[in-house]
């Protein structure tokens, strides 16, 4: 008799059959090496100028050209995803922790501790979070870990009321009712019984979060408000070759960190995307 699936077989099995999911996933590994190595792979330092190359096509020399410095821009290309990217996971990680709390504690205990809370994330929710963030950077400085700090206490309320929604649908089902009737304690019956069987919806959350994140990185050093130079970020880079000149006389400059940026957030969109439907329970056959 042939052993039946187990789920972990066909949740890859689905996944693998979602074919831009599969496509993103290699493209954001190669993304991910490359800027892990671009120590040992960048061809120059990422601040090293020469001004008698400045806006050089790319060449032998410069790959990628240079930019109005004469900085390589592939270099800058590999550390600038070490930026964006560590800044996005950094942010999201922070985010997914604050919003299973808040969501958990919400959807568990319901009454007044949700509607308290519930508040607190509509407040949050109806301040335009391009302008929340302006704020919070200005006053403070826009190092890296004050962006990631930034990042994390402004994108949590989605993952909030998502957690709070299964939580709620979760909390009346009989392997809880039973776990509360011999008598264990809410925070292991929340943390073991409960957040388990949401972690599908939140996964998928959290893989469509950075590509969010990346995109409001970006725009905060197009603005001047990020990653300041001369440490690159794809949005700093973004930035710098918003010259009329620039954008004329050398397109390659601004094109390469704009579609990397691109290709980045359709990469975590397909993965959410194919996350979603390998997750989906109706379809796990």
């Amino acid at each position: 008799m042939e052993k039946p699936d187990t789920l972990t077989k066909i949740f890859f099995r689905k996944f693998v059959k979602n074919k831009l999911a599969v496509t993103g996933g290699i493209f954001l590994l190669i993304i991910i090496l490359a800027s892990v190595l671009a120590p040992v792979i960048a061809p120059h330092p990422f601040d090293q100028q020469n001004l008698l190359a400045k806006l050089q096509p790319p060449s032998a020399d410069y790959w990628l050209g240079t930019d109005r410095y004469g900085r390589d821009i592939f270099t800058r290309l590999l550390y600038g995803g070490r930026v964006s990217l560590l800044v996005a996971f950094g942010s999201v990680l922070g985010a997914i922790l604050i919003g299973i709390a808040v969501g958990a504690v919400a959807g568990y205990f319901g009454g007044i501790i949700d509607a308290i809370l519930m508040r607190l994330v509509d407040v949050i929710i109806s301040i335009p979070s391009l302008f929340l963030l302006i704020t919070v950077v200005t006053i403070f400085s826009s190092s890296l870990e004050n962006l990631i700090l930034v990042f994390a206490l402004t994108s949590w309320t989605g993952t909030a009321r998502l957690v709070r929604g299964e939580f709620l649908s979760l909390r009346s089902r009989e392997f809880v009712l039973a776990s509360k009737t011999i008598g264990t304690k809410s925070y292991k019956i929340i943390f073991t019984h409960i957040l388990p069987n949401a972690m599908g919806p939140i996964i998928v959350a959290a893989t469509l979060l950075v590509g969010s994140v990346i995109l409001a990185e970006a725009s905060l050093s197009y603005l001047g408000l990020g990653i300041q130079p001369p440490d690159p970020s794809w949005g700093n880079m973004l930035q710098d070759a918003q010259n009329y000149t620039v954008m004329l006389t050398a397109p390659w400059y601004p094109f390469f960190p704009g579609f990397l940026i691109l290709l980045t957030v359709l990469s975590f969109n397909f993965i959410g995307d194919g996350l979603r439907d390998a997750l989906d329970p109706k379809t796990l056959e």
